[in-house]
């Protein structure tokens, strides 16, 4: 079974998907003049503007259920493995495909929002929505509907929950079953209330949990203010073939890079035009950049904050890519999320493993919440009257037996089935907002021209008369 697995996450995760993910990034961000960039305050601003409705939830609930889904695993165990693999280089790659790929959440997301519904009382939308009303194709939409299910309802959340079950015993000494079965009760009682109780615990837990953690890697930081120049030298050093203890793998530190990046921000994934498309909004590109801005709080605030956490005590070893390592400072000593509990628990012994066992366990676990909600807007895409409460409690199963099986199972298969999940959702999203994107310039043109004239801009899709957008169609 392992050997299969392999297989086909060397097919998924061919240099192809890295150099799609790269190119696309800096294709949109040419084409839309760099929005990540002269877009920034507006990003800020429109988080706390407008309020939620019947229909859909506010902004920031969307920022917050979004970044639920970016901060995670991946930023704590992702950073890890990719500096373990990679080497230090590959932070620098994990910058590179944050800053591109803000571009491509920009316009992922605001076509979630262009073609988002009213399904099940609420908005409903995401790539399988503006695949088929934007392409027309409706095997294309279901292909990444089947395909987002199976990955956020079985493949995904078995990643975050050995990552919670590995962390807290390290340093609890609990049982992984006894974790799952805590996992399980409590992600029970919170997904029968639906994404209104899900956005609620993310626009609470998210901001608070990625405030603390922010907090003790500055505290971290500023202890080792000195090595901040050696440690960013390491980094660029490593990414360009500069360094000579990394020079064979600076191939596998951009792979690496690249590959935890994507499972850590998610940008072009199509994940997050989940939670963009429940959004309250005036114009479908307010919550375009607001997302875009939910790419920088997971890398290049929450994913620097573990890398520099690391490399300053020097807690983490580097593969050999042939078998061995180039580096090993912590002998015997497997690549993952204990690499950040030995570098936190470096200045601080007595909490340092629990702490963040602790962070671990909300980040993941509310990642496995944006999971459920994900999932079930694509059950809702893809159902009819008779099999709608079948899909949906054969989905609750689903997510609850992921959930307890990652808890029990070996990192290294979840890791793998994660990956699988988040390559066949990126290949089809990537291409279908390539295909798309036309249609989102001429919405971002049409924002910046109300913008810049002073008013709050507001979309009016009677006048652009694009087909099956009739939710932006006023008279």
């Amino acid at each position: 079974m392992q050997q299969t697995i392999e297989f086909i996450y060397n097919i998924v995760w061919s240099d192809a998907l890295v150099y799609l993910c790269l190119l696309t990034g800096i294709f949109l961000t040419i084409r839309f003049r760099f929005p990540q960039i002269t877009h920034i305050k507006q990003m800020v601003t429109l988080l706390f503007k407008g309020g939620k409705s019947d229909k859909g939830i506010s902004s920031f609930q969307a920022f917050s259920l979004a970044v639920s889904g970016r901060v995670g695993t991946g930023n704590i165990a992702g950073v890890a493995t990719a500096i373990g693999m990679g080497g230090p280089g590959a932070v620098f790659w994990m910058w590179a495909i944050a800053l591109l790929g803000s571009s491509s959440a920009i316009i992922e997301a605001t076509l979630g929002q262009m073609y988002k519904e009213v399904k099940d009382g609420q908005y409903r939308g995401g790539p399988a929505y503006y695949i088929q009303k934007g392409l027309n194709n409706k095997t294309f939409a279901w292909t990444f509907a089947i395909v987002t299910i199976i990955s956020t309802g079985f493949l995904l959340p078995s990643v975050q929950s050995n990552s919670i079950a590995v962390a807290v015993n390290n340093s609890f000494g609990l049982s992984p079953y006894l974790i799952g079965g805590l996992l399980c009760a409590l992600l029970g009682f919170i997904i029968i209330g639906g994404v209104n109780r899900i956005g609620k615990i993310a626009e609470y837990v998210v901001p608070l949990m990625a405030g603390l953690y922010i907090i003790m890697a500055i505290i971290i930081i500023v202890l080792n203010f000195s090595q901040i120049p050696a440690v960013f030298a390491l980094i660029f050093k490593s990414a360009f073939n500069l360094e000579s203890s990394f020079g064979g793998i600076v191939g596998t530190a951009i792979a690496w890079g690249v590959k935890r990046g994507i499972y850590s921000n998610e940008a072009g994934q199509g994940t997050a035009p989940h939670a963009a498309a429940a959004a309250e909004v005036s114009h479908p590109i307010k919550q375009g950049l607001v997302q875009g801005f939910s790419v920088y709080v997971d890398t290049l605030f929450v994913c620097t904050a573990t890398a520099l956490m690391i490399l300053f005590t020097g807690k983490y070893n580097v593969a050999h890519p042939e078998g061995g390592f180039i580096v090993e400072n912590i002998p015997n000593v497997e690549v993952g999320p204990i690499y950040t509990q030995m570098a936190v628990s470096h200045h601080f012994p007595l909490i340092g493993d629990s702490f963040v066992a602790i962070a671990l366990t909300f980040f993941a676990f509310t990642t496995i919440m944006a999971y459920y909600y994900i999932a079930e807007t694509n059950i809702s895409f893809i159902q009819s009257r008779n099999t709608a409460k079948i899909l949906l409690y054969t989905l609750r199963i689903l997510i609850l037996v992921s959930v307890f099986v990652g808890c029990i199972s070996t990192a290294k298969l979840a890791w793998d089935l994660g990956d699988i999940g988040v390559g066949l959702m990126a290949w089809l999203n990537l291409i279908a907002i390539l295909l798309l994107h036309k249609k989102v310039l001429v919405l971002f043109n049409d924002y910046n021209k109300q913008y810049k004239s002073g008013k709050d801009p507001e979309f009016n899709n009677s006048k652009t008369k694009f087909p099956n957008m009739e939710i932006w169609n006023k008279n």
